[in-house]
């Protein structure tokens, strides 16, 4: 690790910070001197009442916050926050409604672009809500949607919310089986989705997906058809129980938003686990804590103020859309796009956020580093002089990727590598817009929230890597599992491991100057000779080869122990010979250790990946082990698991 920070805020910069006004009210509503955001963090894990509490004051949330801010505190799960609050989710994200300008600016590829303004926004809203009401949606409804990351979307969410239903979302890749076996779980009301999308410069029609997935929605009283190839109206008349968007919004004329207030833990989202060991887990997350996390998130960790433009490169299947559109909540520009990031160019994301101004960049660590396979250099052909923050997640940001984006992105700017999860519709560590970036590793530790990371018989470790965990109740823990009505799941999913202690799955590591490297998924650990090895490491090493598209590493049992097993996918043309493999294996051997170097190096055509483009490498794992994979419908390209199936030098 280098002695020196790749970046360090200007003192000008800092003291203009949201954060660093935060810590001015701490000070003079609390009678505390807290200077620094180390400082500031742990005053507020210690006093996490007063924390959330200030935040819902100096965010400005709409509604009303009760007297006491946190119940049962001692208790994980059980805690309580603002147990008499009660508020709206839509209604704290349109405040800003009364705005001039745009809410929403979207392109879909080079196949469509639009714009909406506040007003807009305010209207369609209003329409959808109308229209909602008319189907019958009332408080705890579900309204699933199959939908592309466009402004019908967030709108459509935001009517639902406003009733105080529960909204639920995934992309239109998603095949028939994946859709119902999310969606057939929560039984929605309403069903909606697209007539098709474009990806890759091509359209995709979804009629006949559509018809097999509403046959199998009963509960589903109407099925709603948004246009955006252009033949909405045609699908929806071949549906059952189906209208388009235009004509389901017809009858209704714009007028005042009307929104329900609920109380704090009211569910407002169901997020889905990634569903590669079985059907997905139904993750119910309420309204207030959402919306406080993402606030904080965004306000005090991003430094998003109004007027911003907020760009990330997300679909509706992945919790980063749910953090994206919770942006308006602090008056900032919403930079929506859909379909593939290199479409119908490799810079096209770039270009979009020169024309439009960003100010902040998310995106993947995947994409990250295939634009630096690509030699994109942004900071020479783009005038990216708007951009204040580029926050990367998915998967851990490898340290060579760090110097990618200081050297061909912007110098001057804050890299946030970010990490939480579906799980917490949010981030257990992340940016402090306050102090230096350091090569390969996230920030520090999220505002309120108590992360550490323990060894395996629970004690606090630091510069040795171990299991994340966060030792006290945070706002979006989530409320409970669908169907689970015991609670059984949920703690077998988070808390058997330490009781009363959140235990996240993750593998990682505290460095010297307080900041976290992640090492990929606890579950996803390699053991041989029972040394812990994170899969993330590898990769840093591996894919810093100009050959090696990407790779993924499984540990096969072998002997009565464990060997790791490396899968690279390579640069067309470029053949897997014994040169190459000695030069990925050194290439680990010197950056890593020994003890992660190979046993096997195989070159495959694909990975198989998740809809929002994880590798797994569990499902890896149990093909070569001859195990069956039990939901192959939560992949993107489910194709690519035969090719590891019956390898033969996987046999010696």
């Amino acid at each position: 690790m280098s002695d020196k920070p790749l970046w360090t805020p200007s003192a000008e910069r800092v003291a203009g910070t949201q954060v660093v006004a935060f810590m001015r009210e701490v000070n003079r509503r609390h009678g505390t001197d807290i200077r620094t955001y180390a400082e500031l963090h742990q005053w507020s894990v210690r006093h996490s009442a007063e924390f959330w509490s200030l935040l819902w004051d100096f965010c400005g949330v709409i509604g009303d916050k009760g007297k006491v801010a946190l119940a049962d505190g001692d208790r994980m799960p059980g805690a309580q926050f603002f147990p008499d609050a009660k508020l709206n989710f839509a209604e704290n994200l349109l405040k800003h409604a009364g705005r001039g300008g745009d809410a929403i600016v979207f392109r879909g590829e080079d196949k469509a672009r639009s714009r909406m303004t506040w007003a807009e926004l305010s209207a369609l809203v209003s329409r959808m809500q109308q229209a909602l009401k008319a189907a019958g949606v009332t408080q705890g409804d579900r309204v699933a949607a199959m939908m592309p990351n466009i402004p019908e979307t967030l709108a459509m969410m935001l009517a639902a919310t406003s009733l105080g239903a529960i909204w639920s979302s995934c992309s239109p890749d998603f095949g028939e089986r994946g859709v119902l076996d999310r969606f057939g779980q929560i039984e929605p009301k309403v069903f909606v989705a697209c007539d098709g999308y474009w990806y890759n410069g091509k359209r995709i029609d979804i009629a006949d997906k559509l018809k097999g997935i509403v046959a199998q929605l009963p509960t589903a009283e109407t099925a709603v058809i948004v246009p955006y190839l252009g033949h909405a109206a045609e699908v929806a008349g071949a549906l059952p129980r189906a209208v388009s968007l235009d004509a389901l919004l017809k009858p209704y004329a714009a007028k005042p938003v009307e929104y329900v207030r609920l109380p704090f833990n009211t569910p407002a989202f169901i997020l889905f686990s990634s569903g590669t060991t079985g059907v997905p887990k139904c993750i119910v997350h309420g309204a207030g804590g959402t919306l406080l996390q993402h606030l904080k998130e965004h306000q005090l960790q991003s430094d998003v103020r109004v007027g911003d433009r907020v760009f990330y490169f997300t679909t509706c299947g992945w919790m980063m859309w749910n953090w994206l559109v919770s942006g308006i909540a602090s008056g900032a520009t919403l930079m929506l796009y859909d379909g593939s990031p290199f479409a119908p160019k490799p810079t096209v994301l770039f270009d979009y956020a020169q024309e439009e101004k960003f100010t902040l960049f998310g995106t993947s660590a995947k994409y990250i580093d295939a634009c630096k396979k690509e030699g994109l250099a942004p900071a020479k052909t783009h005038d990216l002089s708007s951009l204040r923050l580029m926050t990367s997640t998915g998967s851990p940001l490898a340290a060579e990727s760090f110097d990618y984006v200081y050297e061909a992105i912007k110098s001057d700017l804050h890299l946030a590598s970010i990490s939480g999860g579906t799980d917490i519709v949010s981030c257990f560590v992340l940016g402090d817009p306050t102090s230096p970036v350091w090569r390969g590793e996230i920030q520090a530790a999220g505002l309120g929230m108590a992360v550490d990371v323990w060894s395996e018989d629970g004690k606090h470790i630091e510069q040795e890597k171990g299991e994340l965990v966060c030792t006290k109740p945070f706002v979006s823990m989530p409320v409970m599992f669908w169907n689970d009505p015991d609670g059984k799941k949920y703690r077998a999913a988070y808390f058997e491991r330490f009781p009363n202690v959140w235990c996240h799955g993750d593998f990682a590591e505290w460095t010297k100057h307080g900041g976290m490297i992640i090492h990929g998924r606890s579950d996803a650990t390699l053991n041989p000779g029972g040394v812990r090895i994170g899969t993330a490491e590898i990769y840093a090493q591996v894919e810093q080869i100009p050959e090696v598209m990407e790779a993924i590493a499984i540990g096969q049992d072998w002997d009565n122990d464990v060997r790791v097993v490396l899968f690279v996918r390579l640069k067309e043309g470029v053949t897997l010979d014994d040169a190459l493999r000695d030069r990925i294996c050194k290439k680990i051997r010197m950056g890593a250790t020994p003890r992660h170097v190979p046993a096997k190096v195989i070159a495959v055509a694909d990975i198989p990946r998740t809809k929002s483009g994880k590798i797994t490498e569990l499902a890896v794992r149990d093909v070569v082990h001859g195990r069956p994979v039990k939901n192959t419908e939560a992949l993107a390209n489910p194709e690519a698991l035969k090719l590891y199936e019956g390898l033969k030098k996987l046999g010696a």
